[in-house]
């Protein structure tokens, strides 16, 4: 496996539910790890691979997934490459690891919020829920949902701060309007806090899963 990465695995042989998890910009494979024990009590695997870029931040470094063009447009090959490089890596994840294909979430904060966004919105069949969590849709990843009906089947639950000073409210409002527009099944929750997890936004996070990936409702 190309990427470096962290891996939470629960009690029991497996195959397990799993969730592929995303940091962001300047964090590293180290970042959400420690949330897995807590989410859905600890049921699912987790597994967080880090961006494959370095971050200075002041003495120590971080990671990212593709660079940031501070006020400028997003670098569109170096976003591609970053797709490409996570696709190779779930694929390998998928190989390596007692993982239950059928129940595989792919979720992202922020940077990898966005990260998570692209994965799922080109290959929406391969997972069972997406997370995006105090992220961004990128407008133009719209166009590439080729497979709407499936788009519509994929259970989705979108999490912000209202007091977010890196990602503005307004981003996350604007992207539950372009995920309804595809006929997403969008859970949206907002809470006051920043750029953050918060502790009720885990425990709706743990929720959503035990209802849409471990025990979900079965439809005609």
């Amino acid at each position: 496996m190309d990427l470096i990465h962290t891996v939470y695995e629960p009690a029991g042989p497996g195959p397990h539910p799993a969730i592929i998890a995303m940091h962001g910009w300047g964090a590293s494979a180290l970042d959400l790890i420690g949330l897995a024990p807590y989410i859905a009590d600890g049921k699912f695997m987790v597994i967080c691979p880090q961006g494959p870029i370095e971050v200075e931040i002041g003495p120590t470094r971080g990671y990212g997934w593709f660079p940031i063009r501070m006020g400028g447009p997003p670098d569109r090959d170096a976003i591609t490459s970053a797709s490409l490089e996570a696709e190779r890596f779930v694929d390998s994840a998928v190989e390596r690891y007692p993982i239950n294909r059928r129940r595989l979430v792919v979720l992202g904060f922020s940077q990898g919020g966005f990260m998570a966004y692209t994965l799922a919105i080109k290959n929406p069949t391969r997972y069972a829920a997406l997370v995006a969590l105090s992220t961004w849709f990128p407008p133009d990843l719209k166009d590439a949902a080729a497979d709407r009906a499936a788009l519509e089947r994929l259970p989705t639950m979108v999490q912000h701060g209202r007091a977010d000073e890196m990602i503005e409210i307004a981003r996350a409002r604007a992207s539950i309007e372009t995920l309804r527009e595809l006929r997403m099944a969008v859970v949206y929750r907002e809470y006051d806090c920043g750029h953050e997890i918060s502790a009720a936004g885990l425990d709706d996070l743990s929720e959503f899963l035990k209802s849409k990936v471990l025990s979900p409702t079965i439809t005609a």
